[in-house]
């Protein structure tokens, strides 16, 4: 299986962008209406408490907002699709908007992410700050400064860099600083826990291999959830709340679950995948 994976990186490495073929097969997991099919866990906050009523929809638009909090306090939140997906390609549409909330950590200035084979939301406990999983880190310019999006942190979690561990939270990717409040198409190919591969604005910009439980970066978490050394073949998908207002235009999955048997079939729906 190893191999066959590697031989699929090759494959898929001669091509760095992966917009869709038509709309078949795609699985708009935001509606553009409500958040019906979603879950929400915020820190220090009960299960499904969407607590300042953080997460809302407008105008067809997914918003991330903080008016209702005096001060963020770490609060950080996420919001959960309703299932699990093992081997897919996620593609989502994100701006950042506005000022950070008061009480917001100097980092999370423009700051949020894609959640990546996340533990079930019902598993998290009150006071933990971020699920067990793999972050697609976003992050906005501030306007002077170099700062690329499309990047990894592992919350909880452990990666592979070239076949070797990588130890430290998160890692830049090679995507360019997108300033002020534009539109950023992020894509994340997905395939159990064997490849990773992150994609900004059609350009790949990072790839590592192996997600497994492990590391640090999570607080307050039940113990009996961190197996570490647990390789991360499937989990939950989730969108952040870290102090910066964010919105998400686009939240869309093509799964590739029905392919992963048959290497032929896998292949060829990479490659239309590939083709703009």
């Amino acid at each position: 299986m190893l191999k066959y994976f590697r031989f699929l990186l090759l494959t898929i490495l001669l091509s760095s962008s992966f917009h869709g073929f038509a709309q078949k097969g795609w699985i708009n997991l935001f509606n553009g209406k409500d958040l019906k099919d979603w879950n929400i866990k915020i820190a220090k906050h009960e299960y499904n408490e969407n607590f300042g009523n953080t997460f809302y929809v407008e105008n067809g638009l997914m918003k991330v907002k903080y008016d209702g909090y005096e001060n963020f306090d770490k609060q950080y939140g996420h919001i959960f699709y309703k299932k699990p997906f093992s081997n897919y390609l996620l593609k989502v549409e994100y701006r950042f908007v506005g000022q950070q909330a008061k009480g917001g950590e100097e980092w999370a200035l423009r700051n949020s992410g894609a959640m990546l084979h996340c533990q079930d939301p019902a598993t998290m406990l009150k006071d933990q700050n971020f699920p067990i999983s793999i972050e697609g880190q976003f992050l906005g310019g501030n306007g002077k400064d170099e700062r690329p999006t499309g990047n990894v942190c592992t919350p909880g979690t452990t990666i592979e860099i070239r076949d070797s561990l990588f130890t430290p939270h998160c890692l830049n990717s090679s995507s360019k600083t997108y300033h002020g409040e534009q539109w950023v198409t992020a894509e994340f190919l997905v395939l159990g826990d064997s490849i990773i591969k992150h994609i900004i604005n059609g350009d790949t910009v990072l790839t590592y291999t192996h997600p497994k439980i492990g590391g640090s970066g999570v607080g307050n978490f039940d113990p009996k959830i961190k197996q570490d050394g647990k390789p991360l073949t499937g989990g939950y998908i989730a969108l952040q709340s870290e102090s910066h207002p964010i919105e998400f235009r686009v939240v869309k999955l093509f799964d590739l679950q029905p392919y992963v048997n048959d290497k032929n079939n896998l292949e060829k729906v990479l490659e239309k995948l590939k083709k703009r």
